[in-house]
């Protein structure tokens, strides 16, 4: 008998992939994919169960199809359909907290992977030039998606305690980036002119979507020789980017906006519908974020095929052409630099990259 895996938030892109991914594996008997709506992504030979994690009716699924292996894709910051970030936010939470729940009370679960986010560390002027999985945030998520994820792990380790029996893995991904990915990053990076903080220019990181389902199938597995998939890992790409490097390798000209502003103009895209502008998201857009992946290649055993750059460029050949090609908009910015500091140039950003 082959093992029973559970994907939450099967309806989203991400998850419906990695419900495909899953059935490949011989060591798979049955694939129950479960989210709130529809998917309208195919999912194979998946048995597909409309629930909602936030309900006790979750404990009947795990019990009725005898799932052992739980991965918890549905710990996101994007509604689907016309719900808000109330729904979110309960989906996230409350709904972590129901599945813990039923997972608890299943004698037959062995295993729990939980999708999380790089933004548990926050984005503060003091923080430091790398985090580490131990390493604590100076200043903790006040709010969003970013906050959701905090309370999320704490509930994990809180079901770690009391199932010392089950296998607990935890990653915290790095933003995801790819031609099919939908977040609020993406919604920034995709307007027209791109807001950014007067002064500031933050490093990134990204990773993947295709590394995101493959690091996802491995630590839903039985760890292979010489790893470890129980405890929590950074995943992002190697490398970073700088904001300004983002704006000109998608042809962007920035808007830049005196930092007390910057409240203001998010709550203006968000009144438009532009892009939740969140106020995590300015943090990350000011002061940056980069993660330690050391544990993820010499305990988990996984090494990105693609690099930070490779993601964000896949993404940027998704987008439409921007109001300046990169070429033009990467010499207009040398002229720039030129005259303000004479021979300052950015050699690490080649023309039309």
């Amino acid at each position: 008998m082959g093992k029973v895996v559970l994907v939450t938030g099967a309806a989203r892109h991400l998850g419906a992939r990695l419900v495909r991914r899953v059935q490949r594996d011989p060591d798979v008997e049955r694939v129950i994919a479960v989210d709130a709506v529809d998917s309208p992504h195919p999912l194979g030979a998946a048995e597909f169960t409309r629930a909602d994690i936030r309900r006790p009716a979750i404990a009947k699924i795990l019990a009725r199809h005898d799932v052992d292996t739980v991965v918890h894709m549905d710990v996101t910051g994007t509604a689907l359909g016309s719900g808000g970030r109330t729904s979110v936010k309960e989906t996230n939470v409350i709904g972590t907290m129901q599945l813990l729940g039923a997972c608890q009370k299943s004698p037959r679960i062995r295993r729990l992977v939980v999708k999380s986010t790089t933004s548990v560390y926050g984005a503060a002027p003091r923080d430091p030039a790398v985090f580490t999985e131990t390493t604590p945030a100076k200043s903790l998520p006040s709010g969003g998606f970013a906050k959701d994820a905090v309370e999320v792990e704490g509930y994990v380790r809180g079901f770690a305690r009391r199932r010392p029996d089950v296998a607990v893995c935890v990653l915290r991904f790095a933003n995801i980036l790819g031609p099919r990915v939908d977040s609020p990053l993406t919604e920034y990076l995709a307007l027209p002119v791109l807001p950014t903080v007067f002064g500031y220019d933050p490093r990134l990181q990204f990773v993947h979507e295709d590394d995101v389902v493959d690091v996802l199938e491995i630590a839903a597995r039985e760890p292979r020789r010489a790893t470890l998939n129980s405890g929590t890992f950074n995943i992002a790409g190697d490398g970073v980017l700088l904001l300004s490097q983002c704006a000109r390798r998608l042809g962007r000209p920035t808007a830049p906006v005196l930092l007390p502003a910057v409240t203001w103009v998010g709550q203006a895209l968000r009144t438009v519908g532009v892009t939740d502008f969140s106020p995590e998201q300015i943090r990350l857009l000011t002061h940056g974020r980069v993660v330690s992946t050391v544990q993820m290649r010499e305990t988990l055993g996984f090494t990105p095929l693609h690099t930070t750059a490779d993601a964000f460029a896949d993404f940027a050949r998704s987008q439409g052409p921007g109001l300046l090609p990169p070429e033009r908009l990467a010499r207009a910015v040398d002229q720039l630099a030129g005259r303000l500091v004479p021979g300052s140039t950015f050699p690490d950003v080649p023309a039309g990259s």
